[in-house]
């Protein structure tokens, strides 16, 4: 046994997943997959995760009746390379969705590139099996057709190519994120497939048509197997609800947009429970990355969390983890650590898939943990920014080599020799650092982090593929 493995226990950074030998369920045995996905909220923003305000009872229950993980991570602190990993249990450094500081960290309508085509989504695993797939929403793996979600498993997608800020109308200002919501600011095409079926897209209404597109899915395919994967655009900036939501939420904007994504999920799940397919489901809500402080009241709340959205503390990566299904998720509320990383093994076990042999996993099956409540698998996290390893985890103990604001706003970049420590589970604020830690402790987590390098080398940047010449071109 190696010396790091010595250290660290088999640690499931950078190690390949084998599937079980178990007997494959058959067709009537494999669940439906329903993701959940929001867009930039906050690991603080709902009920059953301590916001005051914001009322999110269908979540709540959805944790409440689940099992709700306190410490379940994102991939990455921004979209593209977090809904990558999320779709291929694969770290974004090894999908090339990493790029060096000061180059793009998203696709962006210029890009040419998209999700490697050679990866497998979660869409691409189940098909096979006879599971119909859909994506309801935002996608932001690539705008060309030729990277669509159509090119990458999903038989019907009805949604946004990226985020509701690209493409905007006019001249770019910050002020366009602070002003009465107008769609009309914003040059964002709304597709069918690969067509466009509306420019520009009414925002104020993507919530409740995404729900009724979903709600159609699940009944149109109510007596096979599916995947739906429902992306909401909403809260990421800027912010729209419809004028029900808006009228009816006693806090702001912000709070309106929030409230709407919890009615659209209790419309999805009181669908399934119509038609009988509620113990025959698994459900997944998440968060691509933290909330975004910049923008204060529009920006959402990490809670207790430091940093936010492309920040490597804790509130650009610890996000909400609910996992919802009568019969299959033994309820309770869950301390270890899990990563939507691991959703693709984990679903793969379920449905009796066998993830593609040829390619490294850097996600785990939590299969025991949801049926059984056994402890997670999962006992490490590594933080990627710009194709650096700028933390890890390993059990409670997070070590910082770098720290960095985001976006003109908070610290400079600073690099940490001997690393910064943090107790995740005294300190999970990250505000008092471990001034004691003694230097072999500090040498294990330098040891692992070179481990990491070798064990996941870095792709080519896709993101930089279509990027105009000039400054940071």
């Amino acid at each position: 046994m190696s010396v790091l493995r010595k250290i660290f226990g088999l640690s499931c950074l950078a190690i390949a997943w084998n599937a079980s030998g178990a007997a494959a369920p058959d067709a009537a045995e494999r669940p439906n997959v329903v993701v959940l996905l929001a867009d930039d909220l906050g690991y603080g923003d709902l009920g059953s995760y301590g916001h005051p305000v914001h009322r999110t009872p269908h979540i709540d229950q959805l944790a409440a009746e689940g099992q709700r993980w306190t410490d379940f991570y994102a991939a990455a602190p921004v979209c593209t390379p977090s809904r990558g990993s999320l779709l291929t249990g694969r770290l974004p450094i090894r999908l090339g969705l990493e790029a060096p500081a000061g180059k793009p960290n998203v696709f962006f309508p210029f890009s040419t590139s998209g999700l490697p085509l050679a990866e497998v989504t979660l869409a691409e695993l189940l098909r096979p099996a006879g599971y119909a797939t859909a994506l309801i929403g935002k996608w932001h793996l690539g705008f060309p057709v030729a990277y669509s979600p159509n090119a990458q498993g999903f038989d019907y997608f009805f949604g946004t190519p990226g985020s509701n800020d690209m493409s905007p109308a006019g001249p770019w200002s910050m002020g366009l994120f602070f002003k009465e919501p107008d769609s009309r600011d914003w040059d964002v095409p709304l597709y069918r497939n690969d067509k466009v079926v509306e420019r520009p897209v009414r925002q104020d209404t993507l919530t409740a048509r995404y729900t009724e597109e979903a709600v159609a899915f699940i009944r149109q395919n109510r007596d096979r197997p599916f995947f739906l994967m429902l992306s909401w655009n909403m809260p990421h900036v800027p912010l729209f609800a419809t004028d029900t939501f808006r009228k009816a939420s006693g806090g702001g904007l912000y709070a309106a947009a929030v409230e709407e994504l919890d009615w659209s999920a209790g419309q999805v799940v009181a669908a399934l429970k119509e038609l009988g397919l509620e113990r025959k489901t698994l459900v997944v809500f998440t968060s691509d990355n933290g909330a975004i402080p910049l923008f204060r009241e529009r920006g959402g709340s990490n809670g207790l969390l430091r940093g936010g959205k492309g920040t490597t503390w804790e509130g650009g990566l610890r996000v909400p983890g609910i996992f919802w299904g009568p019969g299959r998720v033994e309820p309770g509320v869950v301390h270890g650590i899990g990563s939507q990383l691991d959703l693709l093994p984990t679903v793969a076990e379920l449905a009796g898939r066998q993830p593609a042999a040829d390619r490294a996993l850097d996600g785990v099956s939590l299969v025991a943990t949801l049926s059984a409540r056994a402890p997670s698998p999962r006992d490490s996290v590594v933080y990627y920014r710009q194709g650096e390893i700028y933390a890890l985890r390993k059990g409670a103990l997070k070590a910082h080599f770098t720290t960095e604001g985001v976006y003109g706003d908070g610290e400079a970049r600073n690099a940490h020799d001997p690393p910064l420590l943090f107790d995740l589970s005294q300190d999970a604020g990250e505000r008092f650092p471990i001034t004691e830690a003694d230097t072999a402790r500090l040498r294990q987590f330098e040891q692992l982090k070179a481990a990491q390098e070798i064990a996941a080398p870095a792709a080519p940047s896709e993101l930089l593929n279509g990027l105009p010449p000039g400054p940071g071109g």
